[in-house]
């Protein structure tokens, strides 16, 4: 194999290793992304049950 051919490979292993960080990069990006509206809603609907509850407890 000549030089070239050897430094075209090494390239292309490096980009793709490169692409590979990135990928795992914007997965865990979108995973957290996904847990912060996760939490926020689950926020909302503890407070809408106490909001009913005290409703509820008003009437009777």
């Amino acid at each position: 194999m000549t030089g070239s051919n050897e430094m075209s490979l090494m390239n292309e292993d490096l980009a793709r290793a490169q692409m590979s960080v990135r990928l795992g990069e914007a997965q865990q990006l979108q995973r957290a992304h996904q847990l912060v509206r996760a939490r926020r809603l689950s926020r909302k609907a503890e407070k809408a049950t106490l909001q009913a509850r005290l409703a509820l407890a008003r009437i009777l």
